[in-house]
C-alpha cells in the first residue's frame, strides 16, 4: 500500500474539503484522465484496487500515471471504548480529493479502450468522477 516514508507528525487533524481543486486539475502527461467530481478521502488500497483495475484491462500497453499520493493519516479509537483517554491509534492513510483533481492519466492505448479502463477503475473508488480527455480539460475542469 502507498503511505509516506516519514511524516513530521503522527496525527493529523481531519481538516476540511470545501472549494474546487487550485492544482492538479490538468492533465499534465496522459492523453485521457480520471477527474473527481466530489470531495473525498481515497484510501490508499482504494488506489491499488484502481491502478490494478487499469493495468490488466490495458494488458500493460500504454502507461498509467497515478497523480495521488495517500499523506494523510487517519486514526479510530477501539468499537466500545469510553470517551477521552486521548486521539485513536493510526489505522489507515488517505489522499484527500477535491472536485477537479486529476488523479489518474493514461496514454499510449485506443481511446475506446483508455475510456473503458478508466471507467473500471471509477468503479473501485468512494467518489463520484468523469472520464475527461486533453480536449476537454484545455484550462482546466471548469465545473
Amino acid at each position: 500500500m502507498l503511505m509516506p516514508k516519514r511524516v513530521k507528525r503522527r496525527k493529523q487533524f481531519r481538516g476540511t474539503m470545501a472549494g474546487k481543486a487550485s492544482r492538479g486539475n490538468t492533465l499534465s502527461y496522459g492523453e485521457f484522465g480520471l477527474v473527481a467530481v466530489e470531495p473525498c478521502w481515497i484510501k490508499s488500497n482504494q488506489i491499488e484496487a484502481a491502478r490494478i483495475a487499469l493495468t490488466r484491462f490495458t494488458k500493460r500497453s500504454g502507461k498509467v500515471w497515478i497523480k495521488i499520493f495517500p499523506d494523510k493519516p487517519v486514526t479510530t479509537k477501539p468499537a466500545e471504548t469510553r470517551m477521552g483517554s486521548g486521539k485513536g491509534s493510526l489505522e489507515y492513510w488517505v489522499a484527500v480529493v477535491k472536485p477537479g483533481r486529476v488523479m489518474f492519466e493514461i496514454a499510449g492505448v485506443p481511446e475506446d479502450q483508455a475510456r473503458e479502463a478508466l471507467r473500471l477503475a471509477m468503479h473501485k473508488l468512494p467518489c463520484k468522477c468523469k472520464v475527461v480527455s486533453k480536449a476537454d480539460l484545455e484550462g482546466g475542469v471548469t465545473e
